[in-house]
């Protein structure tokens, strides 16, 4: 193959590589918009799985506010609390918390919470944990995680927040008790978190609010 031959193949592939870019990126621009709506479409399934619609009237995706990383959270990064309200009134508050110490590594939940400190419901929304053992946390496993509903500070006491095996009043699963004890933990902390944050969680401003140590 002579130059000439060498440059003319070389500049058509150069103008296919430019070609196929730009369309990749136009339909991205196109497409981007969707995603996000879908983006946005699951989450509030996952919220809605905690907080029925008919709890609260306010647009739950917007009305949030910025946590910084909070040890009793077990973030590391800034995350959204999402508040329902209905009436101006407030009612619950979800917040993002992390379970670090599960089975195959950190547990990714939401916990949402009513304003008179009892749990509306847990949901894991992310995990690596063995299948048809640790991942019995996940409500399309088993409706083990259901058994926090309703559960508060006072309910059980701080003694009985653990699975049986460590003298609590939580299940765990045959085989598997690392996972399920991660969650009993990290939700009792997202519990003590919003006790001591409640007023400042549902503060109707922009301002972050401040984190407290890990309970011990």
């Amino acid at each position: 193959m002579n130059k000439k031959k060498i440059i003319i193949t070389a500049s058509l592939l150069t103008m296919f590589a430019v070609i196929g870019a730009a369309m990749v990126g136009f339909t991205f621009l196109q497409t981007a918009d969707d995603i996000i709506y879908n983006e946005k479409l699951t989450l509030l399934r996952k919220l809605n799985h905690i907080l029925p619609s008919e709890k609260y009237d306010n647009d739950l995706l917007h009305d949030t506010i910025m946590i910084k990383p909070a040890t009793q959270l077990g973030t590391n990064r800034e995350t959204s609390a999402y508040r329902a309200r209905k009436g101006d009134q407030d009612v619950a508050v979800v917040l993002s918390s992390i379970a670090p110490s599960g089975y195959n590594g950190p547990i990714e939940l939401l916990v949402g919470i009513y304003t008179d400190g009892k749990l509306a419901g847990v949901r894991v929304v992310k995990h690596r944990e063995t299948p048809g053992l640790g991942d019995v946390v996940d409500i399309a496993r088993s409706d083990w995680i259901l058994g926090f509903d309703n559960r508060s500070l006072a309910d059980p006491d701080e003694m009985h927040w653990k699975v049986k095996r460590d003298g609590g009043v939580f299940d765990q699963f045959t085989g598997a008790t690392i996972t399920p004890r991660a969650v009993v933990k990290a939700v009792h902390n997202a519990l003590i978190y919003f006790q001591q944050n409640q007023e400042k969680l549902f503060k109707k401003n922009d301002e972050d609010i401040e984190t407290h140590k890990s309970h011990p």
